[in-house]
């Protein structure tokens, strides 16, 4: 290559750097993300691990219906790992620094663990309707039907995250610039195509999934509760608790998943409509925030995982036990109940 030519090269690379480093808002504001992403993250990061760490420690807790929550622990700790500590790192520096490489690597992770997790989650609630309303008579979840579902889980999520990587679609830069995604800006045929199906299959499936388990489960409850089959009111309150539950568990999937997944579509929909870069990285952070709420709607609730959890994270202490009598009923109702291979619907 003559001299020139190398003059040439180095001369488009330092223009095309220069572009990709557009200050797109102030530099405090990229701060103050980091900041807000390294909390999310550290919480994710301690709280997923312990979920894993109790799991293989306590024998109890080593059951079926549990392997989902922890598969959920997994795919958030894989989200957190190379999604939110990559983003920590590009936005503490102000821009994205990791290149092209980069930027496909980080949006196939998150992509890739994100929609596995929404998967499990989907999961999660079907598995809830098997062993609270019995839809199947006295069939329960084994060991080989959810170790399925889990697999299912992840080769459903790398079937819609893979085609970016061969030309259908593509990952890049979204928001502020600091992070990357599937490329919701695009407005060619192949790229549209993609996204309609990775919306539809990706998103819409679990929703609805999630949506038909739950209220089937309400609707169970609600029967039993009307025959008065439950003596002292037992099914009145586990019908409360299951509605909290249910409640909460929907509004944090619609808070964390919705906003990203409209914006998309309005994205999609509209080519031309512009959007204010800080605005649209608002719903991007909502969907990575999740990696927080998982362990605490989906584990912390079920008082399996409460019992084992809480001591493991304060030292062998539990500031939320009652008194001791208490304490040894509720250790023993989960000694009994992972015998019995179930899990209180709360």
């Amino acid at each position: 290559m003559s001299h020139e030519d190398i003059l040439h090269t180095m001369a488009n690379f330092s223009h095309e750097e220069t572009q990709s480093h557009k200050v797109l808002m102030p530099r405090i504001g990229y701060t103050i993300l980091a900041i807000i992403m390294a909390f999310f993250c550290i919480v994710s990061i301690i709280l997923n691990s312990a979920v894993i760490a109790v799991t293989v420690k306590y024998r109890q807790l080593r059951h079926p219906i549990n392997y989902s929550l922890v598969n959920l622990a997994v795919a958030d700790l894989g989200v957190t790992i190379l999604g939110g500590c990559l983003t920590v790192e590009t936005n503490a520096v102000g821009y994205f620094n990791l290149g092209r490489a980069g930027c496909v690597i980080e949006g196939f992770a998150v992509a890739f663990f994100g929609i596995a997790a929404l998967c499990t989650i989907a999961l999660i609630a079907v598995d809830r309707v098997i062993v609270v309303c019995k839809p199947m008579g006295t069939l329960t979840f084994s060991a080989k039907q959810s170790l399925a579902g889990i697999a299912v889980s992840w080769t459903w999520s790398l079937i819609w995250n893979t085609p970016p990587l061969f030309g259908w679609g593509s990952y890049e830069l979204e928001g502020v610039g600091t992070s990357c995604a599937p490329n919701w800006y695009s407005t060619e045929p192949v790229n549209v195509s993609y996204i309609m199906c990775y919306f539809c299959f990706c998103f819409a499936i679990p929703f609805i999934t999630i949506l038909v388990s739950y209220g089937y489960l309400m609707w169970t409850l609600r029967q039993v509760a009307k025959l008065g089959i439950a003596e002292g009111g037992t099914t009145s309150k586990a019908e409360v608790q299951v509605s909290r539950m249910v409640l909460v568990m929907i509004l944090a999937f619609l808070v964390c998943w919705l906003p990203y997944a409209t914006f998309a579509m309005m994205v999609v929909a509209n080519p031309g409509m512009y959007i204010d870069p800080i605005i649209a990285t608002v719903p991007m952070y909502l969907t990575k925030t999740s990696t927080v709420y998982n362990p605490i709607i989906y584990i912390f609730m079920n008082k399996q995982f409460k019992e084992c959890v809480i001591p493991y994270l304060c030292c062998g202490r539990n500031p939320w036990a009652g008194d001791k009598s208490t304490s040894t009923e509720e250790t023993t109702g989960v000694t009994s109940a992972s015998k019995r291979g179930k899990v209180s619907p709360a």
